[in-house]
């Protein structure tokens, strides 16, 4: 029994310990061997995060509002709620986790956008995930999914480019986003089942 327990404990440090050089190696991959002639680009996409994901469903809401349509209005308010609620789990998820920002821990991590508070799960990555999850469930077209998702995607990038996550953040940041977005479907169909809003 004992030694059974000296291999499991064993097995877990050399996971964690592969998992966090992993982390750095990749990182630092990015970070230090940016092209640097994109940093205002991966700015701006890394900006991004927040109106968009905010303003997408408010865009969609004043759309529905003024053409009377009460499923463009309901479809809005899915996609704003599944944000809300991934903002909600990253925050407090970070706040549990308390993981420091590599630029903090690692001082040749090259700092290029803001980046405070705690690292793990990257919140704007989350954000970008949530809504575009959600928007592809409420529109499930290529030309709506595939953008939606390479917008996600180059947000969560960036933040690693700009040094303030390590990949694993943005992974995190990732499944965060799209499990708020379908947790938010579930309940959505499950209360609002008997009028058909989100097929």
């Amino acid at each position: 029994m004992r030694k059974t327990m000296m291999v499991f404990l064993f097995s877990v440090i050399t996971a964690i310990s592969f998992a966090q050089n992993w982390d750095i190696n990749n990182l630092r991959s990015i970070n230090l061997n940016r092209n640097r002639s994109y940093d205002n680009a991966m700015k701006f996409i890394s900006n991004t995060a927040a109106p968009v994901a905010f303003g997408a469903p408010l865009i969609f809401y004043v759309v529905g509002h003024f053409k009377k349509n009460a499923i463009t209005k309901h479809k809005a308010i899915y996609m704003g709620t599944s944000v809300i609620v991934s903002t909600i789990i990253s925050s407090s998820l970070k706040r549990i986790i308390k993981e420091d920002r590599p630029f903090n821990t690692y001082p040749d991590i090259e700092k290029l956008t803001n980046g405070g508070g705690y690292a793990m799960p990257s919140g704007h990555t989350s954000n970008a995930f949530a809504l575009a999850t959600s928007l592809s469930i409420v529109h499930p077209k290529w030309y709506i999914v595939v953008p939606s998702f390479a917008w996600a995607a180059s947000v969560g990038y960036s933040r690693i480019d700009l040094g303030v996550h390590y990949p694993s953040d943005v992974i995190a940041g990732a499944l965060v986003g799209a499990g708020s977005a379908y947790l938010s479907y579930k309940i959505n169909k499950w209360l609002f089942h008997k009028r058909n809003y989100l097929k």
